[in-house]
């Protein structure tokens, strides 16, 4: 029962989204029609970019890369400033997920060593709105984008127009928070946070293997090539280079994504409900998918309204700044508490206060905007 028990607390979204299916069975009985929910384009590229990026992840690579990057901070301000940076523009190309599991721990290792500790509530914060709010301006930064980008049929440059403004005013308020940060000097160039040059057997291979899956997930995300291929050097090369490799996707939000799928097509068999739920959203694409996004996070909620609207650019930014605002608004969220409290469990309440604090300023900002223009 316990097992249970911490199942169902840890996967509260894809319980949910199963249950959801399951009852859509009993308005439109099982059929090949089925397979026809399912957007395997979208399944089949989340798969393997979480492949490439938690493989990349394990060779510390990312980690090789700010080490780097902060050899030459020597104040606390400017090592903000480039960890807070680091989250927003890796989470571009690396999805914030992976960026905040990459960063947070090594921001927290970092500060520990430099007698920084009271300051990580306020960079963590920074952290993780800078990986949700970076993530938002391509295909590649989040499940929601890649999903709603496929679906919506637009080009990638339609894509990065729509979310330039919003990512720069988001950009402008992390670095005007970033600047209101103030703290000792530090000298860093004699920590050693022990991830650099890891050495893994096959390190060569594995990144090369890494790298290549990268680029041709690239060629499919911008249509040069179809998504079979991406999906087929993925498995095939993560059986011959290393086959724990197909341990490390996130098979429970790629599940959480086909129960959503098969509830959405039944739906749509019910006018009643289709009609009342396309009612709802009409105009109000923005505000909902927002409100959404705060009860059920904004994965969740781009898979299940897309299916009652077609202003997806509204809905692409509505989900996305719904990341913002409480804990459970993006997954990602989730990942910088869970590593931070699990190092400073006495600062957990003090967390919660500046992260939803500094969470409704950003949204009241970026939402506001939107509307306006």
């Amino acid at each position: 029962m316990e097992k249970i028990k911490n199942f169902l607390k840890a996967e509260t979204v894809l319980v949910i989204s199963f249950l959801l299916a399951v009852i859509s069975v009993f308005f439109k009985r099982p059929s090949m029609e089925y397979a026809g929910y399912i957007d395997f384009r979208t399944l089949s590229l989340l798969f393997c970019l979480m492949v490439v990026t938690s493989e990349l992840n394990s060779l510390g690579v990312f980690s090789e890369i700010a080490e780097a990057l902060l050899a030459k901070a020597n104040s606390y301000r400017q090592l903000t400033i480039l960890l807070v940076c680091l989250c927003f523009f890796s989470s571009m190309i690396i999805t914030n997920d992976v960026a905040l599991i990459t960063f947070v721990p090594f921001s927290i290792t970092l500060f520990q060593m430099a007698n920084l500790e009271k300051k990580l509530v306020s960079l963590i914060v920074l952290e993780t709105i800078a990986a949700n709010l970076g993530s938002m301006f391509t295909p590649l930064g989040n499940p929601q984008n890649l999903y709603l980008y496929g679906l919506s049929g637009m080009t990638m440059k339609e894509f990065l127009l729509l979310m330039l403004k919003p990512t720069l005013v988001a950009f402008i308020l992390l670095m005007i928070g970033c600047f209101l940060q103030s703290g000792k000097d530090v000298e860093l160039s004699q920590l050693d946070t022990g991830n650099s040059k890891k050495q893994v057997a096959n390190r060569k291979g594995k990144l090369s293997f890494s790298i290549v899956l990268f680029f041709i997930c690239l060629l499919s995300v911008f249509r040069v090539v179809s998504y079979e291929v991406p999906f087929a050097v993925a498995v095939l090369g993560s059986i011959l280079i290393d086959r724990k490799i197909l341990k490390k996707p996130d098979y429970s939000l790629l599940f959480t994504f086909v129960f959503f799928f098969i509830f959405i097509g039944n739906m749509k068999h019910l006018e009643s409900v289709c009609a009342l739920l396309e009612n709802m959203l009409r105009g109000r694409e923005l505000i909902t998918s927002f409100l959404c996004s705060q009860i059920i996070s904004n994965v969740p909620a781009a898979v299940l309204l897309s299916g009652f609207t077609g202003d997806f650019e509204k809905l692409i930014l509505g989900v996305n700044i719904g990341g913002l605002g409480t804990l459970i608004a993006s997954m990602a969220s989730l990942i910088s508490y869970k590593l931070f409290v699990a190092n400073c469990p006495e600062e957990k309440g003090r967390y919660f206060g500046v992260f939803t604090g500094a969470n409704l300023v950003f949204a009241v900002v970026l939402l506001g905007g939107c509307l306006a223009f």
